[in-house]
C-alpha cells in the first residue's frame, strides 16, 4: 500500500538533505495531518526524503499526565500512512526535556533541512524557551495555521481529549480523521 518507513532514535539519522515536520503528533489527527502532508509533498516536489521528528510521550502526557490518544506504535502507523520516508521518536523524560535550544537546533542541523514544518504553537528546549521565530532563525520553517473543522473551531489533541473523555466521542473520531479500512488498517481522511 505505501512504502516502509525507517524510524530512529534522537540523534541517530544524517541526512545530505531533507523536509521535516516536527510535532507531539498525538493522534496524528487532521491538524498534524496537514503538518505532514506539506512536509512529505514539498520531499516529493524537491526530491528529498520527508522525516517525521515526533515525541514518545508527547511532551503534555510527560508533564501535565494528559492522555495519550496513540500509542506510539500506532502513531508511527498513521505516520507510515501519510508516506513519510523516517520518523525520528525522540524519548521525552527528563533528561530530554532538560536539552538546550541550542542542542536540539544542532541535532535538526545533521538532517539538513531544506524546510522545516511545524504548527503555529511549536516549541521547543528546556522549558519550551524555542519557538518559531528563533527555529527560523536557523532554518526555512514553513508554519502550518491551525486546521478547524466544520463549525470553525481548532481542532487540537487537548479539545479532541475532551471531547472523548465527556460530550462527544463521534465528533472526537471525526476531528482525529482516520477511518478503519476493510483489513483492519486505518486509514486518513481525506479531508484536511
Amino acid at each position: 500500500m505505501y512504502s516502509e518507513m525507517k524510524i530512529y532514535p534522537a540523534q541517530m539519522l544524517q541526512l545530505e538533505s531533507s523536509i521535516v515536520a516536527i510535532g507531539a503528533f498525538d493522534g496524528v489527527h487532521r491538524g498534524h495531518q496537514a503538518v505532514i502532508r506539506h512536509a512529505v509533498e514539498a520531499a516529493r516536489h524537491q526530491r528529498c526524503p520527508s522525516v517525521v521528528y515526533t515525541f514518545n510521550p508527547p511532551p503534555k502526557s510527560h508533564f501535565l499526565g494528559a492522555r495519550m490518544l496513540t500509542a506510539i506504535n500506532e502513531k508511527l502507523r498513521r505516520i507510515e500512512a501519510l508516506q513519510s520516508s523516517h520518523a525520528i521518536v525522540a524519548e521525552f523524560d527528563q533528561i530530554y526535556a532538560a536539552r538546550s535550544v541550542d542542542a536540539f537546533l544542532d541535532e535538526l542541523a545533521d538532517l539538513n533541512p531544506r524546510e522545516i514544518w511545524v504548527g503555529s504553537d511549536f516549541r521547543f528546549g528546556a522549558k519550551g524557551v524555542g519557538d518559531v521565530a528563533i527555529l527560523a532563525e536557523r532554518f526555512n520553517v514553513c508554519v502550518i495555521d491551525p486546521v478547524r473543522c466544520g463549525e470553525g473551531a481548532v481542532i487540537s489533541s487537548t479539545r479532541i481529549r475532551d471531547l472523548l473523555e465527556g460530550s462527544d466521542p463521534l465528533v472526537a473520531e471525526g476531528l482525529l480523521g482516520w477511518f478503519p479500512e476493510a483489513a483492519g488498517q486505518w486509514e486518513p481522511s481525506l479531508i484536511a
